[in-house]
């Protein structure tokens, strides 16, 4: 078991009792990408470093991993590495810098373009009427005319256009999907690069079905001397709909809420990303929380008190094993400060629990009533009785020990100490 700097001082300080168990995933960019900056991060509690490939250029992703893996030699971290593919999704080519959308736009492929996106034949099955969505509902339009292989849209909700923003057509309040492929040639590159410089996880994004994971599983086995671990990233009706079969095949989960805000009702996100968490805690498979937790600190040097605290907590509470910042730490001039905040909530939340717990078998704790050797057995067999139902009874609670106890040390990499 590899125990870092961060764990030992806390063994030293409060003994295991006060080691934490939810681990912390924070997205490496240009805020944070300095050897000081990470190495500040690692201080601070980061457990994983992301790299998104749909980012930066190889050389700088390849940059970063030698920094890490510096830290971890030269300062006794154990920060692990995970790459995040970009999928065949359709996104608007890199445009510079943020614009705002309030009129009527030309989407094209490949000519001089107001908006340009990134797949080659994206029109296709697009039908005029139908309705283009912006990262998530950053911005909204409404196809009024094709043009050729070019969409021209009027613009029903006014917004921001980011970098690379992601492009999604809906047609009767359902997705058009187009049948892309869920690891693109790109993305097969970037996972023989990462490979090549010794990451540790690849997450897969927009996994339909458990073939895809399966595959990749297959041919890390056989191209890769190290062992490297799968995460499949849940952001799809079609994962939903396949969630189990992909849980079974991956090494671990990844719930990414803002594509899957763009999928699913608002207001079923928080039942959905419990009902994930759920089955990974049932088939004993690490999950991570991912998207939004703390928004906010993007731009401010504290939290929004009830909307976003309180959903770190809510996620703690669930036991999901990690939390994972993404433009928090990316871009934020506040990662720091966001890291601090998921340590410290999610901290306090695993104490809070502890103390529930031991005060719900004290509730539960009877007088010794037996008199003789027989009723006094008897009675100890009753007691542990109540105290383990007290424990176990609800399956939440039932797969929660179930992982802490009996989990080996590879299907439980979050949870445990040694990342």
């Amino acid at each position: 078991m590899a125990i870092d700097t961060v764990a030992e001082e806390v063994l030293r300080g409060e003994g295991f009792s006060g080691m934490r168990k939810t681990k912390l995933v924070c997205t490496i960019g240009p805020a944070c990408c300095s050897l000081l900056e990470l190495e500040r991060l690692a201080a601070g509690g980061m457990n994983v470093a992301r790299l998104n490939m749909c980012h930066n250029s190889r050389d700088w992703h390849r940059d970063v991993i030698a920094k890490i893996k510096k830290l971890n030699e030269q300062k006794g971290f154990s920060v692990s590495v995970m790459i995040d593919t970009e999928g065949s999704q359709i996104h608007v080519v890199d445009h510079g810098a943020p614009s705002s959308l309030k009129a009527e736009v030309v989407i094209r492929c490949s000519r001089p373009f107001t908006v340009r996106a990134n797949f080659e034949g994206f029109s296709q099955g697009i039908m005029v009427g139908d309705e283009l969505v912006i990262d998530g509902g950053m911005a909204s339009f409404v196809v009024v005319e094709k043009m050729g292989d070019d969409l021209r849209c009027k613009c029903t909700d006014p917004g921001l256009l980011l970098p690379r923003a992601k492009m999604s057509f809906w047609r009767n309040g359902k997705l058009s999907y187009h049948g892309l492929p869920t690891l693109s040639k790109k993305d097969w590159e970037d996972i023989d690069f990462g490979v090549s410089e010794g990451i540790d996880f690849i997450a897969v994004s927009f996994v339909s079905d458990a073939d895809s994971i399966k595959q990749l599983k297959n041919y890390l086995s056989t191209s890769s001397s190290k062992s490297v671990k799968v995460l499949a990233k849940v952001e799809t009706l079609e994962s939903l709909q396949n969630l189990e079969e992909i849980v079974e095949a991956s090494d671990g989960i990844m719930v990414a809420r803002g594509d899957l805000g763009v999928e699913v009702p608002i207001e079923q996100i928080p039942t959905v990303q419990e009902e994930i968490t759920r089955i990974c805690r049932q088939l004993n498979k690490p999950v991570i929380i991912a998207s939004q937790l703390l928004e906010s600190m993007i731009e401010y040097p504290t939290p929004t008190r009830a909307e976003k605290v309180a959903d770190v907590t809510e996620v703690v509470r669930q036991y999901a094993d990690a939390l994972m910042l993404s433009g928090e730490s990316a871009i934020g001039s506040n990662g720091q400060k966001a890291v601090s905040v998921l340590k410290m909530v999610s901290s306090r939340m695993e104490l809070w629990t502890r103390e529930e717990h031991q005060q719900a078998s004290a509730l539960y704790s009877y007088k010794k009533l037996g008199a003789s050797l027989a009723d006094r057995i008897a009675e100890a067999i009753c007691n542990s009785a109540v105290e383990m139902g007290t424990r176990h009874g609800s399956q939440r609670l039932e797969n929660h020990s179930t992982t802490e106890n009996k989990g080996d040390g590879e299907t439980r990499m979050f949870r445990s100490c040694s990342l």
